[in-house]
């Protein structure tokens, strides 16, 4: 007899049922609810991303079709649309913010390997994309004109890629505002891109001893300091210790950066870079800005081997309870990308995954070997007991 629960039903464990429970009764999202639980909208919408739902009907129908194999789930019955609809209007996204910081926390006490860059400081990516809406449909995040539009705010650490800290926002709030409202530990480098920039908040980072490396505006005036000598055989073109012309921009940043000018073989032209950090190496300052594509393969990832361009609700409270769920979906998929032995693709688990949902089976030894077939049960013959006379 098969020992093991489903694939899915083994991912759902790796959540607490207390700790679970804990916080929907800080959140008070089952208040007045009957028959269908904060655990059932949680294995639901789960369902919807890695068994890559498009609709309603596909979530509550799939779930159907499996009840049998779906009880051990924690499911006493398949929702209807209606019922799923309801509570993912209804009920607080804040339960499923909170549930991806306390996975979050479990991730991040992983050792996720050795580090790329040699110093022991914090390496962090902050960015921002936006995920585009049907205005007719969710007219309360009119972006433009015929656009609708909510942002996604992400800080990405580089030890293991963990997405660890998110925050959604309406399509027109700019990056440097919640950049603003962010906190860092001294010692912390911050990579960004241009949209970033707002020399106010660099000094005060800098004020706190936080590091940045960023791109450089085309428009900026400055006067050149100091000529470093650059590193022969790599691609360094300059590396100067500048400070601001300009007096909006010297009132605000006072006191010296460093620019660099580097050649970018695989796109073929110069970017300039802009650090307070003096003290680095100028390779080590590119390598440093060149490792903030992960962010960007971060965000093209979940876009596209998750459910948040396509929505199962309109109201604001159903998008942002799917979007916390990709996110606890991705910690689930970096989770177990780290555990196995295989070297998995996001792609390609995401995939395997969906087809392997209700298949009973251990997990651990089928994210190892996926391929393999598994172990056949053996059945022992019945004894039967001969009386005999003596």
């Amino acid at each position: 007899m098969n020992r093991f629960s489903s694939i899915f039903g083994q991912i759902l464990q790796l959540f607490s049922k207390r700790e679970f429970f804990e916080t929907v009764y800080e959140t008070r999202a089952e208040r007045g609810a009957k028959g269908f639980g904060c655990w059932d909208q949680f294995v639901a919408m789960l369902f919807c991303q890695l068994g890559q739902a498009h609709s309603l009907r596909e979530i509550c129908g799939g779930l159907a079709s499996c009840f049998g194999k779906a009880k051990h789930l924690g499911l006493q019955q398949a929702p209807k649309r209606s019922t799923l609809s309801y509570a993912n209007e209804h009920r607080p996204w804040q339960l499923y913010e909170k549930l991806f910081y306390q996975l979050l926390g479990k991730c991040r006490q992983l050792d996720f390997g050795k580090r790329k860059f040699r110093f022991s400081n914090k390496l962090f990516s902050l960015d921002a994309t936006v995920i585009e809406l049907c205005a007719g449909l969710f007219d309360w995040a009119r972006f433009r004109q015929t656009k609708g539009a909510v942002k996604l705010h992400l800080l990405l650490d580089h030890d293991g890629y963990l997405p660890v800290f998110a925050h959604i926002t309406d399509g027109a709030v700019h990056e440097v505002n919640v950049a603003r409202a962010m906190i860092f530990p001294s010692g912390s480098i911050v990579v960004l891109d241009r949209g970033y920039i707002d020399y106010e908040l660099f000094w005060s980072w800098t004020s706190g001893g936080v590091y940045f490396v960023t791109r450089q505006k085309d428009n900026a005036h400055y006067r050149v300091v100091e000529e470093r000598t650059i590193p022969k055989n790599r691609n360094i073109l300059s590396d100067q210790v500048i400070e601001f012309e300009g007096f909006y921009s010297h009132k605000k940043y006072p006191g010296p950066l460093r620019r660099l000018e580097v050649w970018d073989e695989e796109n073929e032209q110069r970017i300039v870079l802009l650090t307070n950090h003096l003290a680095f190496g100028a390779t080590t300052i590119a390598a440093i800005y060149k490792d903030r594509w992960q962010i960007e393969i971060f965000f093209k990832a979940i876009k596209q081997n998750l459910r948040i361009k396509t929505f199962v609700g309109t109201s604001p409270n159903a998008l942002l309870t799917q979007i916390w769920t990709a996110l606890i979906a991705v910690l689930i998929l970096k989770y177990l990308k780290f555990r196995s032995s295989f070297l998995w693709s996001l792609s390609n688990l995401v995939a395997m995954l969906r087809y392997n949902l209700f298949t009973y089976r251990d997990l651990w030894g089928w994210i190892d070997h996926p391929y393999e077939p598994p172990p056949v049960a053996v059945y022992q013959e019945q004894l039967t007991l001969n009386w005999t006379a003596s």
